[in-house]
């Protein structure tokens, strides 16, 4: 097993402390640290410094965040910093944890993102189901303005900058940046065309906006204390640092586990002791979702991937949220597919025809096979909308809709038709034939011989 001894980074201060959400703590725990270091220095080398860690968005795209924040035009002014808290996605609750445990630390990252970039105002935009997160957060941005370190002049530097908390409205397609960005703005959450609201040159008020995930901003107060080498030291190749994943489903010890990025595999955190610790009841490993509900499904011969975003990308899926969810051998493949299918297709904003149209069409044909009603050219007619939807049933999927939500949806469909027919078989009451191509590696990764369990040694 390759289970490293890798600094938590982020999640550190969590496992050691019960109060590790005030401030006391967070100061007598080396918090705002990082925040006085990088005042002392100028800010174009803050963002060199994170260039050179590598640090990748660990909100789903994995984008370099040092590149982003060199997105916004030079001598353009305001500029803000938009902080999407609004997770959201089946399975994913990383960034809740992070805000409800550790609130300071995140906020030190605020404000020294802020400070590299030239913003005087960043919003912290919380998901509205996440009372407690919420109440943490404000707690902790009043406990950060009465010290000092937010607000006119902090530390007593010419610096000045204020942290707005917004409390969404619970919408799924708010975790789409522009969308986040309508919501933030006072309007209902529906993505903006890209031309031309790219939010680096048209974001929050039209004005130069750079919006980054709630981990991604943790990991800056540890970056710039141990600075750039330390950080790059971590992880595989183009996968840097650490990087927190949330297990949930049939595992013994569900939970968010903080592992060096790139470097542990699937079936570390899985079946390791100190992780999930295996499937419940001993059972067979059926599926998992490696990173999301939107990514393609995983099986066994997947287990020894590395939790690397490229070598997952190549095998057909992604880790987008950094949600797993396992599934083992008495899953209903068909009803939890149904289950996923419902969740995009009552989130969808109906903006565009595909995604509005073509994820309540899936929702209605699934509904009617599981109620017994179903026809074996249902399945069929499945595979159709799903290519309508996303042509070709490729992955990455090709675009036909303004934000990837429409898209998401049709993964597990195809998955699991894919691998599982015989169960779909079993609802229709008939073999049945299927017309439409099927693409994309994960979806044509052969099964293995016989399931073992996925027992690790």
């Amino acid at each position: 097993m390759t289970i490293t001894d890798a600094p938590k980074i982020v999640t550190g201060r969590l496992a050691a402390h019960d109060d590790a959400h005030t401030i006391a703590r967070y100061e007598a725990t080396d918090g705002y640290k990082g925040l006085r270091a990088a005042l002392q220095r100028a800010p174009q080398s803050i963002t060199d410094e994170v260039k050179a860690a590598s640090l990748l968005g660990r909100g789903g795209a994995g984008f370099p965040a040092g590149v982003k924040w060199g997105f916004c035009p030079p001598g353009v002014f305001p500029r803000y910093l938009v902080v999407n808290g609004d997770e959201s996605e089946p399975g994913t609750y990383k960034d809740r944890i992070l805000m409800e445990s550790d609130p300071h630390q995140l906020i030190e990252g605020i404000l020294i993102a802020c400070y590299a970039i030239g913003c005087s105002q960043a919003f912290l935009y919380c998901r509205g189901e996440m009372a407690l997160a919420h109440e943490r957060l404000g707690e902790a941005l009043n406990e950060a303005y009465a010290a000092g370190y937010v607000g006119k002049n902090i530390l007593g530097t010419d610096y000045s900058i204020d942290i707005v908390l917004h409390w969404g409205a619970g919408a799924y397609i708010v975790g789409e940046e522009t969308a986040l960005i309508e919501s933030l703005e006072g309007n209902r959450g529906m993505p903006r065309l890209k031309p031309p609201f790219f939010p680096a040159a048209k974001g929050v008020y039209l004005q130069p906006t750079v919006v980054n995930n709630v981990e991604t901003l943790a990991n800056l107060p540890w970056l710039m204390q141990h600075g750039a080498e330390a950080f790059h030291a971590l992880g595989a190749e183009n996968s840097r640092g650490t990087r927190m994943f949330a297990v949930s489903g049939h595992v013994k010890k569900p939970g968010v586990y903080e592992v060096e990025f790139g470097v542990t595999t699937f079936r570390d955190l899985l079946y390791a002791p100190i992780y999930s610790g295996g499937i419940r009841g001993d059972r067979a490993l059926k599926a998992f979702i490696p990173g999301g509900a939107s990514a393609p499904l995983f099986y066994e011969e997947h287990l020894d991937l590395p939790l690397e975003a490229g070598v997952v990308g190549k095998a057909g899926s992604m880790l987008g949220s950094g949600a797993i969810v396992v599934m083992d051998e008495t899953t209903d493949m068909v009803k939890a597919t149904r289950n996923l299918v419902r969740f995009f297709a009552r989130e969808s904003c109906g903006k565009c025809t595909p995604c509005r149209e073509g994820t309540t069409w899936l929702e209605r044909i699934l509904d009617r096979i599981i109620d017994g009603h179903g026809r074996p050219e249902d399945i069929d007619l499945l595979l159709d909308v799903c290519d309508n939807i996303s042509p070709g049933l490729l992955w990455p999927p090709k675009q036909t809709t303004i934000c990837p939500l429409g898209q998401s949806a049709t993964p597990s469909i195809v998955g699991t038709i894919k691998r599982f027919p015989e169960e779909y078989e079993r609802y229709v009451n008939a073999p049945f034939s299927t017309t439409v191509a099927i693409n994309g590696a994960a979806y044509l990764s052969p099964p293995v011989a016989a399931a073992t369990g996925g027992s690790a040694e």
